[in-house]
């Protein structure tokens, strides 16, 4: 069983907590970083904290939550060790695995239903990273520079 962090915005919340609650039942320890309620937050701050737990190795991987899965997946980004994708179902989810090593899965509670979410989740936990051929493309993924503040430069 995965020891895995999941954090959502308000518009993920109740994704991310059904999901929490799915991972518990099937013997996974989740961590949970945020949000616990309906109230207007900042994705940023919740893609951030289930990235740094990842990137720190407190946890194996990472489960983000917002309205579309983009804005939570651009913050996990930023994160230096982090490879978060977002997926729209179980396909998407098992290749990112596989072919990108990604280490975070990023979904959107106003795109999918919970069904798939739960299908693309169990994808993304089965899986695992192919090497071979993938290896040289994702060591050029860790390569590059994050953007935003010149600092992290």
């Amino acid at each position: 069983m995965a020891r895995i962090a999941a954090g959502a915005d308000h518009a993920g919340v109740q994704m991310k907590d059904a999901l929490v609650a799915y991972l518990r039942e099937r013997g996974h320890e989740v961590v949970d970083c945020g949000t616990r309620g309906p109230d207007r937050v900042d994705y940023p701050d919740f893609g951030e904290a289930v990235a740094r737990k990842v990137a720190a190795g407190e946890v194996e991987l990472g489960l983000c939550v917002c309205g579309t899965g983009i804005g939570i997946s651009m913050a996990a980004n930023k994160v230096p060790g982090v490879r978060a994708a977002v997926v729209y179902d179980a396909t998407s989810a098992r290749l990112t695995r596989e072919h990108n090593d990604a280490n975070v899965v990023c979904l959107g509670e106003r795109l999918i239903g919970p069904e798939a979410a739960r299908e693309a989740l169990d994808a993304f936990l089965g899986a695992s990273f192919q090497g071979g051929r993938h290896v040289p493309r994702v060591a050029k993924i860790d390569a590059l520079l994050p953007a935003g503040r010149p600092e992290d430069q």
